[in-house]
């Protein structure tokens, strides 16, 4: 097992971000970010922010770019 906690959510975003890759940069931000909103619960969602504020280590630079987009929870879905 690894010894970081998200390494399967880093693992998973980063899997969507190679499928987007392919497209053009916008369509492939406006992918990622739809594709999180409307499948990761905000639980999972919350723990990929957790990833992002302590700096993004592993994320994809697409992945990362796309979490403008992509809805923080709020305080009551942590």
């Amino acid at each position: 097992m690894s010894a970081d906690p998200h390494a399967k959510l880093i693992y998973m975003a980063n899997q969507i971000s190679k499928f987007f890759e392919s497209k053009p940069q916008a369509e492939g931000v406006a992918g990622i970010a739809a594709h999180i909103n409307d499948f990761w619960e905000p639980r999972m969602r919350r723990h990929l922010f957790e990833v992002v504020d302590a700096g993004g280590a592993g994320l994809r630079p697409l992945v990362l770019e796309a979490t403008r987009s992509i809805r923080r929870p709020t305080p009551e879905h942590a």
